[in-house]
C-alpha cells in the first residue's frame, strides 16, 4: 500500500512540476529532469527512507511495477526508434553529423578508459555514445517554438536522427556480438512484418501493434530490444508501411509526458543513493563528466556546421551548435537501459543525467528563444514525446 502511495505521489509531483514549468516557459522534459535530479533525491533522503522506512530496492520490487516499467520503456524506445528510422539522408546533414558524432564519441571513449574506473569495453563504448547523442524530440520542440526556418529545422533534425541512428545501431550490434545466440529471437521477431505480408495482412495498424507488443515482450524478458526494434522498423520501411501509433498523437503525448517519462525517471533515481554515488566520484571525474560531453559536442557541432555551411542568411553557427547539443529523452532512455543492465554505475548514471539537464538548458540560458517553450502536440514527425 505504501509503495503504491509513493508512486502516486511521484506522478503527482511530476504533473505539478510540468504545470509549473509550463507557466515559466519550460518544456516538460526540462521540468521533469529538474525534479528527478534535485527533488526526488531530497524526497527520498528526508522523507521516504526515514519516515516511511522504504528503500529504493523496495520501491521498485513489485511485479506490477516492473510490468508497467516494461510497458513505459517499450513505448518510449519504440517512439524514439520510429523517429530514428525516419532518416532522409542528405549531404549537408551528413557533413554536420560526422564531426558532431565522432569528436564527442572519441572524447567519451578516452574519458571512460583514462578517467573512470576499469569497466567492460561495452560500458566504455556506451559512455562514448552518451557523449555523442542528441535528443531528437526536444531539439524539434526548441526549433518549432522559436519559429526556426523550415529548411534549417529539417537539416538540424535530420542531423540528430543520423547521429542517434548511429548511436543506437552501434550499441545494438556491439551488445549482440557478446551473445550471438541471444540475437536469434529478436531477429526472428523483427521479421514478423515479412511474415504478415506473406499472409496477405498489410494493415499498417496491425504491423504497428505487433511492433509495440513485441517490444514490451523483448524488454520484459531482457532480450535485445534494440536489435528487434531497429530490424522490425527497417522491415516495415522496406515494405513501405508507415508506423501507426496505438493512440492518437495527443493522447500518446499525454501518456508519455504524464506517466511513462516520470515512471522511467523515478525508477532509475530511487535506486540510487545520490550522496554515496557522488562520493564515489572524485572532483576531477565529476567535472569531466559534466563538462567534457558538452565541450566536445559543441566542438564537433561547430566544425560540422562550418563544413556544411550556413543553412540560411544570418544563421548563427554558435546558436546551432548549442541546439545540436541538446540532450533529453533519448539520453534518459539510453541511461536507464544501461543502468538496468548493470553496464554503468549509479554514480555515472546520475552524473550524466545532470550533464544532460545542463546541456538541455543551455539554449534557453543563452537566450535562444522568443516564445514560451510550452507543448502543443506538434505533428507526428518528428514526435513531440517530451
Amino acid at each position: 500500500m505504501m509503495i503504491a502511495l509513493f508512486w502516486l505521489l511521484a506522478l503527482a509531483l511530476f504533473a505539478l512540476a510540468t504545470r509549473v514549468g509550463r507557466y515559466v516557459g519550460l518544456i516538460p522534459i526540462v521540468s521533469q529532469l529538474l525534479l528527478a535530479t534535485f527533488g526526488l533525491p531530497l524526497l527520498m533522503y528526508f522523507w521516504i527512507e526515514p519516515q516511511w522506512q522504504l528503500s529504493g530496492a523496495e520501491l521498485v520490487s513489485p511485479q506490477w511495477l516492473k510490468n508497467l516499467y516494461s510497458l513505459s520503456f517499450a513505448l518510449l524506445l519504440g517512439h524514439i526508434l520510429s523517429d530514428v528510422i525516419d532518416l532522409e539522408l542528405d549531404r549537408q546533414s551528413l557533413k554536420i553529423a560526422v564531426p558532431s558524432f565522432c569528436i564527442p564519441f572519441a572524447c567519451g571513449l578516452a574519458t571512460a578508459v583514462w578517467l573512470l574506473p576499469s569497466q567492460p569495453w561495452l560500458s566504455s563504448l556506451a559512455v562514448g555514445l552518451l557523449f555523442a547523442i542528441t535528443a531528437i524530440p526536444v531539439l524539434y520542440l526548441y526549433l518549432r517554438h522559436i519559429d526556426y526556418p523550415p529548411a534549417a529545422t529539417r537539416r538540424l533534425v535530420q542531423t540528430a536522427i543520423l547521429i542517434d541512428l548511429t548511436c543506437w545501431s552501434l550499441f545494438a550490434i556491439a551488445q549482440g556480438s557478446l551473445h550471438l545466440s541471444s540475437l536469434l529471437l529478436p531477429l526472428a521477431g523483427a521479421c514478423l512484418p515479412m511474415l504478415l505480408r506473406l499472409l496477405g495482412l498489410r494493415q499498417p495498424l496491425l504491423h504497428s501493434l505487433g511492433f509495440f507488443g513485441l517490444l514490451v515482450v523483448a524488454e520484459h524478458y531482457k532480450l535485445n530490444a534494440l536489435i528487434f526494434g531497429i530490424g522490425y522498423l527497417l522491415c516495415m520501411a522496406a515494405l513501405k508501411l508507415p508506423l501507426v501509433l496505438p493512440l492518437q498523437a495527443a493522447w500518446m503525448n499525454r501518456l508519455q509526458t504524464g506517466v511513462a517519462i516520470p515512471l522511467i525517471l523515478t525508477f532509475g533515481i530511487v535506486q540510487i543513493n545520490v550522496h554515496s554515488a557522488m562520493s564515489s566520484l572524485s572532483w576531477v571525474q565529476l567535472a569531466s563528466l559534466l563538462l567534457l560531453p558538452v565541450a566536445s559536442k559543441l566542438l564537433g557541432n561547430w566544425l560540422g556546421l562550418g563544413w556544411a555551411g550556413a543553412s540560411f542568411t544570418g544563421a548563427s553557427r554558435w546558436r546551432e551548435s548549442l541546439l545540436l547539443n541538446i540532450r533529453g529523452l533519448s539520453e534518459i532512455v539510453f541511461l536507464n537501459l544501461l543502468l538496468q543492465q548493470g553496464l554503468i554505475s549509479p554514480a555515472l548514471y546520475f552524473a550524466l543525467m545532470l550533464m544532460g539537464l545542463i546541456a538541455t538548458l543551455l539554449p534557453a540560458l543563452a537566450g535562444i528563444h522568443r516564445t514560451p517553450l510550452h507543448i502543443a502536440a506538434p505533428a507526428r514527425s518528428p514526435s513531440a514525446n517530451s
